[in-house]
């Protein structure tokens, strides 16, 4: 947690907050969210550049600044933003102030992380994105290369659990436990069950069911079973809708 609906819910809510807004100032108050950077290396290349878009890969927040600066947002297990708390919460590791807007935009935005494990990656450049992420991610299920061939072709071979590789970030980007226990079990396949033994056809259902299963979990706008929060503090409703993570 936060996976791939999640992620894609707060980029959702964020993005026309902050969209061709001005960072005004950042503050990283948890020198790990930064690393290798110290804080202040991270807060002077971002501070005053304009937020040219928010998008994102897998479960990375992808924001866009002027003259091709990139900050590469990790959520981890805990990982929220927050707009405007009040008051703010006590594990909040970096304050953004954005420049004013309309009347009653939101200004401050805090990004919250209880265990401490969310990262922040400044990259210099469309090119250092762009290796930066394939070095990390496969594709996405929602990416047009995801078919059913393409599934087989990633399944041959693999003696891992299927569970274990639908992980794997570097094979297909964005499933985490609750949603790859769900494309299983709608799947009708094991978790334990050796990937390249997958026939044909159990390969082409579990493509779709894995793509149902993301589908479902934006619809939802998340799963809050933990700490995951909405930019407003609101809890997700995934977590009522599932059919077996965690069901007791």
């Amino acid at each position: 947690m936060p996976e791939l609906p999640e992620v894609e819910t707060i980029r959702r809510q964020l993005a026309p907050i902050v969209e061709g807004r001005r960072l005004e100032q950042i503050e990283v108050l948890d020198p790990r969210w930064s690393r290798p950077l110290a804080p202040h290396e991270l807060e002077d290349a971002l501070r005053g550049r304009r937020i040219e878009r928010l998008g994102r890969r897998g479960k990375y927040l992808l924001w866009r600044f002027s003259e091709d600066v990139h900050l590469a947002q990790h959520l981890r297990m805990t990982g929220s933003v927050l707009a405007e708390p009040d008051p703010e919460p006590i594990h909040t590791r970096v304050r953004m102030t954005l420049a004013r807007g309309r009347a009653g935009a939101v200004r401050r935005l805090a990004v919250v992380d209880p265990r401490r494990f969310g990262t922040g990656e400044l990259l210099l450049g469309q090119a250092a994105l762009d290796a930066f992420l394939a070095a990390r991610l496969g594709p996405e299920p929602f990416d047009a290369g995801f078919t059913a061939e393409g599934m087989r072709a990633l399944l041959k071979g693999r003696r891992a659990p299927i569970k274990a590789l639908l992980l794997d970030q570097r094979r297909i980007a964005g499933v985490g436990n609750i949603y790859a226990d769900e494309a299983l079990f709608r799947a009708g396949i094991h978790p334990l069950r050796v990937a390249g033994r997958l026939t044909g056809a159990q390969a082409a259902r579990l493509r779709e069911t894995v793509i149902d299963a993301l589908s479902a979990g934006i619809d939802a706008r998340g799963a809050s079973i933990d700490d995951f929060r909405h930019v407003d503090g609101v809890r997700g409703s995934f977590q009522d809708r599932r059919a077996v993570h965690r069901v007791r």
